[in-house]
């Protein structure tokens, strides 16, 4: 009796195997939680300069952390977008220019410094004082959240301009759109600063021209007095998302004789 006993108390094979494999599951499932909480934690954790009004994660990011976070952005707002559009919205690794090098504050006055190291000198623009011939036709463009924050920008980047290539202002902040679009068309300008609604009725009007456009500068880092960057509002991020998925910029993103930038400040 008493080895029917002993028996009777030590575990079974198939609970031993049971309890192995109960403990496995929880296991993968512990490390999918954490893989997918990692993958998000650059925007859940965001970290926000309060006295400098920037958020200094996104500085943080290279080309593929930041497509990623463009990614999760997108598909934050874009809720009755199905999974093959989301997809369409992608925009690429390459397309990004790494700059996560850059070891100074991303303030308003550091900008024209950012711009000069990371700009590429090219035939079209030889430098960022100079211009295309043609009116309309930028060699940069600086998308910023909003009309007044656009002419903040407007402001700093006036250190590149000259009688020949005019910082030209694309912001809808008191301006009407027949005007904007003959401002556009009498101006030659190396650099244009707008908000992404703006840019998209002046490139849809076919006054402002990308052919000769070098590189696209987002003003991300910038947050408002309510902790809100351009791609932390409906209003901002669709229409900023919509420019950067045009067919005859997306088609340049890092490649080619052509090549378009994106940089993120």
């Amino acid at each position: 009796m008493e080895q029917v006993s002993n028996l009777s108390k030590s575990p079974s094979p198939l609970a031993s195997i049971k309890r192995k494999s109960d403990a496995s599951n929880d296991s993968s499932k512990k490390r999918i939680k954490t893989k997918k909480a990692k993958s998000a934690s650059f925007v859940a954790d965001e970290k926000l300069d309060f006295e400098n009004g920037i958020n200094t994660t996104l500085s943080k990011l290279d080309g593929r952390l930041l497509a990623d976070y463009v990614a999760q952005k997108t598909k934050r707002f874009g809720g009755d977008l199905s999974l093959v559009e989301l997809e369409d919205m992608h925009i690429p690794e390459r397309a990004f220019r790494d700059t996560s090098d850059w070891e100074r504050t991303r303030k308003l006055d550091c900008l024209p410094d950012f711009l000069i190291k990371y700009s590429s000198q090219t035939p079209q623009a030889k430098n960022l004082f100079m211009a295309p011939q043609k009116n309309g036709t930028p060699h940069t463009l600086v998308v910023a959240s909003a009309g007044l924050r656009a002419a903040d920008l407007t402001r700093v980047l006036r250190t590149f301009q000259t009688k020949e290539a005019i910082v030209a202002k694309l912001f809808a902040k008191h301006i009407k759109l027949k005007d904007a679009v003959e401002y556009v068309k009498k101006t030659r300008m190396g650099i244009g600063v707008g908000t992404p609604s703006r840019i998209i009725d002046l490139l849809d009007a076919g006054v402002l021209s990308s052919d000769k456009l070098e590189r696209i500068i987002v003003d991300c880092s910038y947050i408002d007095q309510k902790r809100r960057g351009i791609f932390d509002m409906r209003e901002t991020q669709q229409p900023l998302m919509e420019l950067l998925n045009r067919p005859e910029l997306k088609c340049r993103y890092g490649v080619g004789d052509r090549k378009l930038d994106l940089l993120f400040y």
